[in-house]
């Protein structure tokens, strides 16, 4: 035993570090950057540090063998990783399935297009630099050897508890299912080369098939019987800008004593074209669950109905518009896929955001571009969605890090006093972006106004947040089991054109007040764009003479006496010292 010992070679420490160095660098490079520069948190590191040390196994195995495993897999992982690196570089985002889904949607032309414009000497001597440490490291490669059959055991364990162990958790001890635990496994290997490609490519393939059957089903619904438009037969550009996690009690625009919305504040003392409502409420706090209402026909009593009748998008191309949908949300993800199923409903879409997170910095000033491009578009009738990331946790990451934005950090005015200091920064961070969000809006705004349009902007949010609003104020985010008013009440407002108004002559002043459900949008919309059929219920819009208050249900309608009215839900702003 001992001449074979001997024959093997002894354990080295450094011969470990090594091999860790090399099979991490391909993948944690890029993660250690993204963390270190305040882009995203630390989990993305953490999950690549992890995964990338799975190649370590037939290291272990077979240490003979040691630099030609580490250049066969070192091929496999510098070619994902350098296609990361290089998106990163070019688009400051992350590889995902996102990124897929835009690329075999863009045709040979666009893609010539791409590498033309984008392939640049930096990018060149970014990935020369990338491949010279990847070589240089391999140079540095050892042979690991572990004493028989102690290597097999380490090899086991680096096995179980990076994969078998989280799938066990998941199905065993967490009831979840076996598609459930292979999903959650997959998130957690994303950051890592190679799976960043191989994971991204499965979802992408699975999420594809879902998108393609419920298109499929919506291309097949009838259109809506006897549709009649009586806005004219002018030029006309109506824009719907859906807004996400943003409460109106955080907006000065809605009375909150921080100056959070200073330039709607402006606008709404200056333009008697601006109209703010001031009691609406989500009847769900979750984006894909609203806007499966919001966006059609269904609602808390008839929650399947956007499977089986045309959504907003499909009355309007009925119509005679061009459509156009515009996303700084993530595109192709498990929750976002009927969101990507909305947006290919329309003719044209923009999808400015291909993280593979949410937890990531992405701008809503993305869509400022494609906007005005679309505004610009020859069509005679046009119908756009913009659809933001609004206030979306984390909240720091929804605006840049520069003084101006920054304005409520570190602050403790008018914040609740029983808050530990992270909770503060919460707080504090949470207005900041609600301020970021109002310079996006006002410039949707701006740049709308300023084509003369003859139409309306319509914006909402698709759901509130509680962040610490409601005494005894320890909660934060969204949940449909415990609800609050912060989590279901949203900021909903109009911008009329003058060429609109003088078409289409009516006062939504005296509206203002009406309690409304959102999942009652399509009917209010109908009615502002003056869209008329079977079915059209004026006792649901908002805006109509014939406005009928209901309930406003809220709550999973899925669920055994899971409906509530919202206006029996405790008012519990008012009820905590503030600090001064």
């Amino acid at each position: 035993m001992s001449s074979l010992i001997r024959h093997r070679g002894t354990f080295s420490a450094m011969a470990l570090f090594w091999a860790l160095l090399y099979f991490w660098f391909f993948s944690t490079a890029l993660q250690a950057y993204i963390m270190l520069t305040g882009y995203s948190g630390t989990t993305g590191l953490r999950d690549s540090l992890l995964y990338s040390s799975l190649w370590l196994i037939p290291f272990f195995l077979f240490p003979n063998k040691t630099r030609l495993i580490a250049a066969v897999i070192g091929v496999i992982l510098w070619l994902s990783s350098a296609s990361a690196l290089a998106y990163f570089v070019i688009y400051g985002q992350e590889f995902s399935q996102s990124v897929l889904f835009v690329m075999f949607e863009t045709n040979a032309n666009e893609a010539s297009e791409f590498a033309s414009q984008y392939f640049s000497l930096k990018l060149l001597i970014i990935l020369l630099l990338y491949t010279a440490v990847a070589l240089f490291l391999w140079t540095r490669l050892r042979p690991v050897y572990i004493r028989t059959p102690w290597r097999y055991g380490v090899a086991a364990a680096i096995f179980y508890g990076l994969i078998i162990q989280p799938l066990f958790s998941d199905v065993v001890l967490n009831k979840n299912s076996m598609v459930s635990a292979v999903n959650a496994l997959n998130s957690r290997m994303e950051p890592a080369a190679p799976w960043q490609l191989v994971s991204s490519y499965v979802q992408y393939r699975n999420q594809l098939n879902s998108l393609e059957s419920l298109l499929s089903k919506n291309s097949t619904l009838p259109p809506l019987a006897d549709l009649k438009d009586s806005s004219g037969n002018a030029p006309r550009t109506l824009v719907l800008v859906i807004g996400e996690s943003t409460q109106r009690n955080r907006m000065s625009l809605y009375g909150y004593v921080r100056e959070t919305t200073p330039k709607l504040d402006a606008l709404r003392n200056s333009d008697p074209n601006f109209t703010v409502f001031n009691d609406v409420v989500t009847s769900r706090p979750y984006t894909i669950e609203i806007l499966q209402q919001a966006l059609t026909f269904a609602n808390e009593q008839n929650p399947d109905r956007y499977l089986t009748t045309p959504s907003l998008m499909n009355m309007m191309k009925q119509a005679g518009y061009k459509t156009f949908w515009i996303t700084n949300q993530q595109t192709m993800t498990a929750r976002n896929t009927m969101l990507t199923v909305f947006s290919r409903q329309t003719d044209k879409q923009y999808y400015m955001n291909q993280q593979r997170t949410q937890s990531a910095r992405e701008y809503d000033t993305n869509v400022l571009t494609p906007f005005k491009a679309v505004l610009n578009d020859p069509a005679p009738k046009k119908f756009i969605v913009v659809h933001l990331l609004g206030t979306h946790i984390k909240y720091q990451y929804r605006y840049p890090e520069l003084a101006k934005w920054d304005r409520f950090t570190g602050k403790t005015d008018h914040v609740p006093a029983n808050l530990n200091q992270e909770q503060q920064a919460t707080y504090n961070d949470y207005d900041n972006a609600n301020l970021y969000n109002d310079n996006v809006l006002s410039q949707l705004i701006a740049d709308y106004k300023a084509t003369d349009p003859n139409g309306f902007m319509l914006y909402f949010s698709d759901h509130g947040e509680e962040v610490y609003d409601t005494a005894p104020h320890t909660l934060q985010g969204r949940n449909e089991s415990n609800p609050t008013r912060a989590m279901y009440t949203i900021p909903f407002f109009v911008w009329t054109s003058d060429k609109w108004q003088s078409a289409n002559p009516r006062d939504l002043r005296a509206d203002v007040n009406r309690k409304f459900s959102l999942m009652n949008l399509i009917y209010t919309w109908s009615d502002l764009a003056r869209l008329s059929y079977d079915g059209y219920d004026p006792t649901r819009s908002l805006v109509n003479r014939q406005f009928v208050q209901t309930p406003r249900w809220i709550g999973n309608p899925y669920q055994k006496d899971g409906l509530r009215d919202f206006d029996t839900l405790p008012d519990g702003t008012r009820n905590a010292p503030i600090m001064q």
